[in-house]
């Protein structure tokens, strides 16, 4: 009952006119970003986040506002994915084996529309899902003292750094240069500064809004003038963007069964909607493919990897929300948008802060809604997006980005950092070095320190403090398993990924 309750009332804050008309414009922005290749919702997300600032938001209003973005750039992912058979993030990626050759056959609109029903489905279930877990786990998390947060710290470095690279030595690297960018500035218990250089600027420490924008929305920039500009082939024609009844009773079970996998794998901190679109769809072919179609047109291979990867949206935010360990690369986005607003992710956020909680879950209720009905009638306008050169659109997101920081701090030296973090995720992009570690370590770096500081003055420096307790052994495992798990099964994953593309092609 209390969540009941608590939930109606993140209706009444969340169905304002201001709410309303934040959503609705996050979808649409989302949308435009999610459909353009190669943007995806980290980007996407990244780029409004200092429009966001700019226009002095409260902490509710921007993260109903991101959210959108974020949910919004799930959803326009596929429509580049269908039409072209061009990604336009890697959770899209699935999509592409049985959407595209729909489209080939005269039926791009029927799969654009079942992909927008199938990520409706997705998308409601994972935020049914939070409401239930996500209170249960914050329950649970109250138990957490400083060893067991810093174990749970050293998990969210494992799994994402696991999961997100191919050679985890690579991911290794990143984490540990973004846990010495957050050491710049003071220390927060002796005062003395630290790697500053002697410059003033930096004894706050690095923004890690600044941080953001650099490594991925101007770093973007960097890489599309490196690959020459290249435009993108014309989408074709879309013909009637409607769903025969037929084809969604058969796909009802697919939208199902993915949405329960991708949910799951949202909620497990670092696997994302890609490992929840992949597992979503291989799952489906193995149950469904009796007839050899997958990888032909097969509405059900759409139908599945669309409703995984919105409901592994949703159920990356548990974690975030309840612990403060970011599910995927774009809710560590999100994570820097909470601390910056002064909001404390974890257990305590839904006793002090309910209204932020529950009027962001009940804006996602509403968020879905919203793309549906945009989805469906006015998917052609949005497929005109990708006629646009992106010679004309990466200008735009340079502006945004550098307006956005300067309207924000007024400092020009931030200027110039964004561009060096721009440069600098340029190189790490080039050397296949992935991003979401170094912004994890920035976001996380300050507040693992302090707990591990803390758990060795509770324990006079006795280091077995840190695996003292049942809670903290099982963090540690998983972490150890989360981190070298991937590393074992990514050849297998990537060799069954790479058969699945040579088999449609």
């Amino acid at each position: 009952m209390d969540v009941l309750t608590a939930l109606l009332e993140g209706f009444a804050t969340a169905l304002t006119p201001t709410h309303l008309a934040l959503a609705v414009l996050g979808c649409v922005l989302g949308t435009l970003v999610g459909a353009l290749p190669g943007l995806g919702p980290s980007n996407g997300v990244a780029i409004l986040v200092p429009l966001a600032f700019s226009l002095g938001l409260p902490a509710t209003s921007a993260l109903i506002l991101l959210t959108s973005v974020y949910y919004g750039a799930m959803y326009g992912g596929r429509i580049s994915s269908i039409l072209l058979n061009i990604p336009g993030d890697e959770p899209a990626l699935m999509t592409t084996l049985d959407g595209h050759p729909m489209a080939k056959a005269g039926r791009a609109g029927e799969a654009l529309a079942l992909s927008g029903i199938a990520s409706f489905v997705g998308g409601v279930c994972a935020t049914l899902g939070l409401v239930l877990l996500a209170p249960l786990l914050a329950r649970f998390a109250l138990l957490f003292g400083p060893a067991e947060y810093f174990a749970l710290y050293v998990l969210a470095f494992a799994t994402l750094g696991g999961l997100a690279a191919r050679n985890p030595v690579k991911a290794l690297f990143a984490a540990a240069l973004g846990l010495g960018l957050a050491l710049v500035g003071y220390d927060t218990t002796t005062g003395i500064p630290r790697f500053t250089f002697g410059l003033v600027e930096l004894y706050e420490g690095i923004d890690f809004l600044v941080a953001i924008v650099g490594l991925f929305a101007v770093s973007e920039v960097f890489v599309f003038v490196e690959r020459g500009l290249r435009e993108l082939p014309h989408p074709g024609r879309l013909g009637r963007v409607t769903v025969p009844l037929a084809t969604l009773r058969r796909c009802a079970g697919s939208m199902l069964r993915g949405t329960g996998i991708g949910f799951v794998a949202g909620v497990l901190p670092g696997a994302g909607a890609s490992l929840g679109s992949f597992l979503a769809y291989t799952t489906e072919k193995r149950v469904s493919d009796r007839e050899g179609t997958f990888g032909r047109g097969d509405p059900r291979g759409v139908a599945a990897p669309e409703a995984g990867n919105n409901a592994a949206a949703g159920g990356a935010l548990v974690p975030m929300l309840t612990l403060g360990v970011p599910g995927s690369g774009t809710t560590a986005v999100l994570l820097a948008v909470l601390m910056a607003l002064d909001v404390t992710p974890g257990p305590l956020l839904f006793e002090r802060q309910p209204d932020v909680v529950w009027g962001l879950v009940a804006a996602l209720f509403f968020a879905n809604l919203v793309l549906l009905a945009l989805n469906l009638p006015l998917v052609g306008l949005f497929v005109r997006l990708l006629r646009v050169p992106p010679r004309h659109l990466m200008p735009l997101v340079a502006m945004v980005s550098f307006v956005g920081i300067h309207s924000i701090s007024n400092n020009p030296f931030d200027l110039q950092l964004v561009i060096a973090f721009g440069v600098l995720g340029w190189v790490l992009r080039r050397l296949d070095v992935p991003l979401v570690p170094v912004i994890l370590g920035i976001l996380l770096g300050n507040e693992m320190e302090d707990n591990l500081r803390r758990a060795l003055l509770i324990a006079d420096g006795d280091w077995t403090v840190l695996w003292g307790s049942p809670l903290a052994v099982g963090l540690w495992t998983v972490a150890v398993l989360g981190f070298f798990g991937p590393v074992l099964a990514g050849p297998w994953l990537r060799r069954r990924r790479a058969r699945l593309l040579a088999a449609r092609d």
